[in-house]
């Protein structure tokens, strides 16, 4: 074999290896985008309780979460791509969607949930979101329930239950109206990747994002007329403007940005949700980083058992 020949080979053989990582990661990606979300929707608690700590209340919160976003998502479009205000007006139902019934009607739902509810099993009620979504996705988009998927949306609703110590024991409580205001944030949560997976249809993830909080946005002005959520005088301090940042960039704009690309991505609804599901065992981990709360072998065993639903969705 000639010096040209082996170096052909050689060529040829380093063309498929780069072609090949590529198609690996390209494959990953959206896996990553999934997780890395989940994992800043999980540190939402740093801001949160310092938020409240300040005399901020929980729909003051969302209307700063969602007010901010908007505003920051719209002004980043303005200046660098004005083509992502165009949008059809019968898509509109699809962001009435994501915005209202999911990010706004979520939040609220949840938020009185905690309040009715221990938070452990306001946590595990939520977390029936991914088998919302599996449901909804057979149904509407005709996915197939898999054993496969089956076996993850099971760890993953076990590594949920671990992560929330409510197998420990402790001050547990639920009432009829917190179990269905419980479920129904598992619902209302599972029409964002519902919603969301229409609109990808016939946009970027970005401007799925954009027109989610400007709903969104719309929807919380509704709690101000409203009476139902006043700003506290720290509101205009520094500090809470710091803690608003944080919470509408990192906690917000990052990880929705991140989900609805990986959904894009992955184009599996249920998939995508059970992915999601490590935000609580996250959340756990800044409790106890953060906040000094204890954490326990559950939630460790609620990681291991999260991190086993990824690798069987592969």
């Amino acid at each position: 074999m000639s010096t040209i020949t082996r170096t052909r080979q050689k060529t040829k053989t380093a063309r498929w290896n780069a072609a090949g990582a590529r198609r690996s990661v390209a494959r990953c990606l959206p896996y990553g985008c999934v997780l890395l979300g989940a994992a800043l929707w999980g540190c939402i608690g740093l801001f949160n309780r310092n938020l409240t700590a300040l005399g901020f209340s929980a729909a003051s919160i969302v209307v700063l979460r969602n007010v901010g976003t908007a505003a920051l998502l719209a002004l980043f479009f303005l200046l660098t791509d004005r083509s992502a205000f165009r949008i059809h007006l019968r898509h509109l139902p699809c962001f009435l969607g994501t915005g209202i019934v999911s990010v706004l009607c979520f939040t609220l739902c949840y938020f009185r949930s905690q309040q009715l509810n221990s938070l452990a099993v306001a946590a595990i009620l939520l977390y029936t979101s991914p088998a919302f979504v599996v449901l909804l996705s057979a149904l509407l988009f005709r996915e197939r329930i898999t054993g496969k998927k089956l076996l993850a949306l099971l760890l993953a609703f076990l590594g949920c239950v671990l992560a929330s110590g409510i197998l420990e024991g402790g001050g547990l409580s639920l009432t009829p109206t917190g179990l269905l205001l419980g479920l129904g944030s598992g619902l209302l949560y599972a029409f964002y990747t519902i919603f969301a997976r229409v609109a990808l249809a016939h946009y970027r993830s970005l401007v799925v994002t954009l027109y989610t909080f400007i709903f969104a946005s719309l929807g919380s002005l509704v709690l101000l007329l409203f009476g139902w959520a006043e700003f506290p005088a720290a509101a205009f301090s520094a500090e809470s403007a710091l803690l608003a940042l944080g919470l509408v960039v990192l906690s917000t704009v990052l990880p929705y940005l991140l989900y609805t690309f990986g959904l894009q991505g992955l184009g599996d609804s249920g998939k995508t949700s059970i992915l999601a599901s490590i935000e609580p065992v996250i959340a756990a981990i800044v409790g106890a980083l953060a906040f000094g709360e204890p954490f326990s072998l559950g939630a460790l065993g609620g990681l291991a058992c999260i991190l086993a639903s990824v690798f069987a969705l592969r």
